[in-house]
């Protein structure tokens, strides 16, 4: 944001009937201060012309003076006075002040005098602390250019730093470098993005973090601002992109700097960020922003754009955005929210136009990710509560007979829009496994989420979240069977990756599958689907995915809500001849005490149309059990040593690598160096034998 006005200056003889303090080194008496010609807002370090130092910029409409103090100038509440810009800002341009310098502002108005931290500082010593002036360019980025996979094949995991990483002593809050030495099960898991819970600062260092009271510094407890740009960087060397979380229904209540800013407010109101009327009222508190008032519609939506510069992030979700857009459930509605929704998604739009912007809202309203031409909201995407509470109360029900097929084929049917991925499908999040409920494993036995019935209905579950059109969300540790309950104060149990390593390599299988990385199953990453089969008697439900149709696109995925397995059941598939397993959730290698019941290949024949499609096959599926087919083989193996690309590696690769020898040749540079040298010979010889 560029604020400056017209330069203008003041002296310490005037600024001595603001009511400051005269007891100013002698030195100062006679230095004039000047508003700053310098652009941003906030605490921004410059370094030309010499001498280096920091512009300080901060909106106090209603102030009569504002000074910076700091250990800069050894806490001095009246030697840096800033100079007023007519517009409510306040600025100078302090030399000789560096980053990691701490400070605040000293801010004189209606009442009295008030020390603020910058709402803008991007660290602080701890929410009650200091803030501290960074320099938003000094870290070294080692992934440039980094790009955010397809939206239809985006796989989200969402983690809270405090409690994801692993401490020494297994105690919270873990920190960013802890979460960061995480990335490489993330990884091979096969996720692509991570929804990171609020990391702003907050009042002491434990919490879920939405009651971030500091929304432009990060989370002292969790590192640096560097630390939090380290993990951003080793996520995306990993391929993972990440997503922030923006809280701006209402701010802290507690540690909350921005109450009555600049000492004015109105009806015991919190001032100048805040309404001052009933609409302050939010379910956290009275500390909703006042999404009418421009500068405050500006520091929000500048914080939104921060994020996915300053630090690469690749995304956003808003949080409770219905509480944007509305006082409360029931109304009235605020639209000056949803005009700033709109005012937020069209400059990610203009500024980002390769990152999304995903909201959670939760009332099932498709204008929240309708254009803003259109008159929508503009979000990409929205947590979908049509697909979780149906999904999650069927697998959860303890009898059969209660589950609800119709149900289901709604939920994996649902959309907004027309739009398959204008949606996040999940079965697990923050909210839903904490506040009176628990993991799925653990809802469907309390007390025995290991049990066979929470491993295989919980696993169901994820087939259906990988397996429906969306964009599918896990919660962490939900690929291990953590138990319990979602707590700040409760770390996720690293150890049983190990005891549930087989649920882990199911939570593989099908994540590879819904990202079509074998080549087999396109049509999970496509809009079309069709549920052609509901069986509520048997608690069979069957539907075809696609895209564009045809071998290894079309994909029928079956799934057994019941604990009878069904023998010589038969389906409807879009075409006839082989249609091939690729995954089967009832397999031992999963768990010991699966049945791994023999669902093998088929062949589908047009002799018997089923389900509104022109062919049909007969399978056995396993209890609480999800298969999925599609046609095709994968595509032949390749190894680099394999020279001339016969399926070998052999002596004609040898003789084609001497050949080349010294020169460019991309074939028998086997290295990828630019050269074919003794490095290229050494590969070949250590795959000398391989066949495809």
């Amino acid at each position: 944001m560029t604020i400056h006005a017209a330069r203008r200056s003041v002296s310490i003889a005037s600024l001595l009937f603001a009511g400051l303090s005269t007891s100013l080194p002698a030195a100062l008496t006679a230095t004039t201060f000047a508003q700053s010609a310098r652009p941003g807002v906030g605490a921004n370090p410059y370094f030309s012309p010499l001498p280096a130092g920091t512009t300080f910029r901060v909106w106090a409409p209603n102030a009569t003076a504002v000074r910076v103090a700091g250990t800069f100038n050894g806490w001095n509440s009246t030697s840096h006075p800033l100079v007023s810009e007519g517009n409510g800002y306040w600025s100078a341009d302090v030399n000789y002040c560096y980053s990691g310098a701490q400070y605040k502002f000293v801010i004189t108005g209606p009442a009295g005098t008030v020390w603020r931290n910058d709402a803008r500082a991007r660290q602080l010593t701890s929410s009650v602390g200091n803030s501290i002036v960074v320099n938003p360019s000094a870290y070294a980025w080692q992934v440039n250019n980094f790009q955010i996979p397809s939206w239809n094949q985006l796989v989200v995991y969402e983690l809270h730093i405090g409690t994801f990483g692993q401490t020494p002593k297994g105690t919270v809050p873990a920190n960013f470098d802890q979460a960061k030495a995480k990335l490489d099960h993330l990884a091979d898991l096969g996720v692509n993005a991570v929804q990171v819970m609020p990391f702003w600062e907050f009042p002491q260092n434990v919490s879920w973090g939405y009651n971030g009271s500091h929304p432009y510094a990060v989370e002292s407890a969790y590192g640096t601002p560097t630390d939090l740009k380290e993990f951003v960087d080793a996520a995306h060397a990993r391929g993972i992109a990440v997503f922030s979380d923006l809280v701006f229904n209402h701010l802290g209540p507690n540690d909350l700097d921005l109450w009555q800013y600049d000492g004015w407010s109105q009806n015991n109101g919190g001032g100048i960020y805040f309404f001052q009327d009933f609409r302050a009222n939010t379910p956290w508190g009275n500390t909703r922003p006042d999404y009418g008032r421009g500068e405050v519609r500006q520091y929000i939506r500048d914080n939104a754009l921060f994020w996915l510069d300053e630090y690469r992030l690749d995304g956003h979700r808003m949080d409770g955005t219905k509480y944007i857009r509305k006082v409360d459930q029931a109304g009235p509605e605020i639209p000056e929210g949803w005009s700033l929704l709109q005012w937020i998604n069209d400059s990610v739009n203009q500024q980002f136009p390769a990152k999304i912007s995903i909201c959670e809202d939760l009332d099932n309203n498709a204008w929240l990710t309708k254009t803003t031409g259109a008159g929508g909201a503009g979000f990409d995407s929205q947590w979908d509560a049509q697909f979780y509470w149906p999904v999650r109360g069927n697998l959860i029900t303890q009898n059969d007979a209660d589950r609800d097929m119709w149900a289901i084929r709604n939920a994996i049917t649902a959309n907004y829009n027309a739009d398959a991925f204008q949606r996040v499908v999940y079965t697990e999040s923050h909210d839903e496994v904490a506040n009176g409920q628990s993991r799925m494993p653990e809802a469907i036995w309390p007390g025995n989420a290991g049990s066979w019935y929470s491993k295989k209905r919980s696993t169901l579950g994820a087939a259906v979240v990988m397996t429906s059109p969306g964009i599918p969300m896990l919660f962490q540790g939900q690929e291990f069977l953590e138990d319990g309950w979602f707590q700040d104060t409760d770390p996720v149990d690293w150890s049983k990756k190990t005891t549930f390593a087989g649920i882990n390599a199911l939570y593989k299988d099908l994540i590879k599958l819904r990202k079509n990385e074998t080549g087999l199953t396109r049509g999970l990453t496509g809009q079309n689907t069709n549920v052609h089969h509901v069986n509520n008697s048997w608690k069979v439900l069957g539907f075809h995915r696609w895209m564009n149709g045809g071998e290894k696109d079309d994909v029928i995925v079956v799934m057994n809500f019941s604990a009878t397995p069904r023998y010589g059941y038969r389906v409807g598939f879009p075409r006839d001849g082989r249609w091939k397993v690729r995954f089967n959730s009832d397999w031992n290698g999963y768990s010991s005490d699966f049945a791994n019941m023999g669902t093998y290949d088929l062949d589908a024949s047009y002799s018997t149309p089923w389900d509104g499609l022109a062919a049909s096959g007969i399978f056995d599926i396993g209890a609480y059990s999800c298969v999925i087919f599609s046609q095709g083989d994968p595509p032949p193996a390749t190894n680099p040593a394999d020279v001339n690309g016969d399926g070998r590696v052999d002596a004609a690769d040898l003789s084609a690598l001497l050949s080349a020898w010294g020169t460019s040749n991309p074939a028998a540079d086997i290295n990828d160096s630019g050269t074919v040298d003794a490095a290229d010979l050494a590969s070949l010889l250590a795959q000398w034998g391989w066949s495809a």
